[in-house]
């Protein structure tokens, strides 16, 4: 009798273990498309999670566990396979503190506590408000900062002891989310507000980085005075960042414009910040609320999005933020509503705890494209290291520089229109001012597959090295040394090989 009792545990045990691992595809043939390069196959991606790998300019979203519209403890497994340290969340005042004076931080504590055990990071946000205090301010989206004297002394006096609670743990930070969103507060409240709560988390927190807040969009309108004022008051030296989120249907849309304004006025106002899109994304399938919902989008629409975007902002020298690490529901939030599927990972709602029901398209590419554009590459945002490209159309066009080898790293795709749900290929010609790689490769991100390039697409001529007829398609690839990159070979290439021998 006794045995089957001990049994009877040990099965339980074994099976609430097997619940709670991660279900992650790890097969060189994780992410299968339509996709026909016509090159031969070499392998795919190997990825890397976040013990092998150091990513300090990604962040990924688990932001709203503050409103519960999305868990944290559903999805943390999953996190440190995909590569990013940095987690983004909201602190969320008026969650923490209910009654006046009395704090309640174990919700947070399990995401900041947890997440160090994981080798994870975790950068937060001080917003939003909170309505037990007249004029304390909005809850969620839209929603006004702190305007009473009361108000502003109980803020002051929570973010000091948040600042407290997790010196040691976080040393990221941002002020606000969204603060411009919709009008719901002006520049002469913002500039202040934003000030005074980067002073209490510095005097806590010396060595804190602060992003001085996340703007709902590239606007130069707001950006001028805000920049303008630290720079009169003195207080530039506060912040590290300026943050600001980007959504566009096309995600090459905007950078040669609004983001390049807003580039040039923070570079003359305040030339010590750096940029971060710190949240940006697509969903994976029709949702009615959500930034650029109410279209038929599919989990590799999704990918391809996804990957544009985040490798595009790395391409520029910017810090990149992915949207979001799984689903979120919006209930009773007075902006959203509903479930919006803008996460790597798919969710149940919030009545069924977020249960994870499967890994989507995306999180496997942001793995791939995280394995590659890492600390171990450095952009070349203004003559791209005198690399070239000429192809048909427009095309979105970056080169990064391998730290160890100082070998160049051209990475293309087409941007001329949003993502499709065909594989289409045209090609491209790229010159790189080098020497020919020893094995030259051609990489696919969204499904990792390597391939190699053939010895007559490879000629030197004035001192480059031309690759020509390289497939190029709404996704992006790139183009490097063998060497440079771990794969694996899937079995059927090694069977294929087997038999050509």
């Amino acid at each position: 009798m006794q045995k089957s009792i001990i049994y009877s545990v040990a099965i339980i045990v074994a099976v609430l273990a097997a619940q709670a691992a991660p279900v992650i595809d790890n097969t060189p043939t994780r992410v299968q498309t339509t996709l026909n390069p016509a090159l031969p196959l070499k392998g795919c991606l190997v990825p890397k999670d976040v013990s092998r790998v150091s990513s300090s300019r990604w962040s990924v979203d688990v932001a709203g566990t503050d409103r519960e519209h999305a868990s944290y403890v559903a999805v943390r497994e999953y996190l440190p396979p995909l590569g990013i340290r940095r987690l983004r969340t909201q602190a969320g005042w008026a969650r923490c503190e209910k009654e006046k004076g009395m704090y309640d931080f174990r919700w947070l504590d399990q995401i900041v506590f947890d997440a160090a055990k994981r080798n994870l990071e975790v950068w937060l946000e001080t917003s939003y408000g909170n309505p037990i205090y007249k004029g304390g301010g909005g809850r969620g989206l839209a929603g006004g900062m702190p305007t009473s004297e009361e108000a502003l002394a109980a803020w002051d006096k929570w973010v000091r002891a948040l600042a407290k609670r997790y010196k040691g743990y976080v040393l990221d930070w941002c002020v606000w989310n969204e603060p411009d969103l919709r009008g719901a507060n002006s520049i002469s409240e913002i500039i202040p507000f934003t000030v005074r709560t980067a002073e209490i988390i510095k005097s806590e927190i010396p060595d804190a980085r602060i992003a001085a807040c996340a703007l709902t969009w590239a606007n130069v309108e707001f950006i001028r005075p805000f920049c303008t004022a630290l720079k009169a008051s003195g207080k530039e030296s506060l912040f590290k960042w300026i943050a600001y989120h980007h959504y566009n249907y096309n995600p090459d849309d905007g950078y040669d414009a609004e983001i390049a304004a807003m580039r040039k006025v923070v570079k003359e106002l305040t030339p010590s910040l750096e940029l971060w899109q710190n949240e940006s994304g697509t969903q994976s399938e029709w949702c009615k609320a959500g930034a650029i919902n109410n279209r038929p989008w599919t989990e590799l629409k999704q990918a391809k999005w996804n990957l544009r975007r985040y490798i595009a902002d790395l391409g520029l020298g910017d810090y990149t933020g992915v949207f979001h690490a799984c689903d979120l529901e919006y209930v009773n939030s007075g902006f959203h509503d509903g479930l919006v599927r803008y996460g790597l990972i798919k969710t149940a709602g919030q009545a069924d705890d977020y249960r994870v029901l499967k890994v989507k398209m995306a999180y496997y590419a942001v793995q791939n494209a995280v394995s590659v554009f890492n600390d171990a590459l450095e952009p070349l945002p203004k003559d791209k290291g005198g690399a070239t490209i000429s192809g048909e159309g427009r095309t979105a066009f970056y080169v990064f520089r391998d730290r160890a080898s100082g070998s160049l790293v051209p990475v293309f795709w087409d941007s001329s229109k949003e993502p499709s749900d065909l594989n289409n290929v045209s090609k491209v010609t790229v010159s790189v001012p080098a020497r020919p790689f020893k094995s030259p490769v051609w990489v696919d991100v969204l499904t990792g597959n390597v391939y190699a390039i053939a010895k007559e697409n490879v000629s030197v001529k004035d001192g480059k090295t031309i690759y020509s007829s390289l497939p190029c398609y709404d996704s992006p690839s790139f183009i490097c040394e063998e060497a440079m990159i771990e794969y694996a070979v899937p079995e059927v290439v090694k069977y294929a090989h087997k038999e050509a021998l």
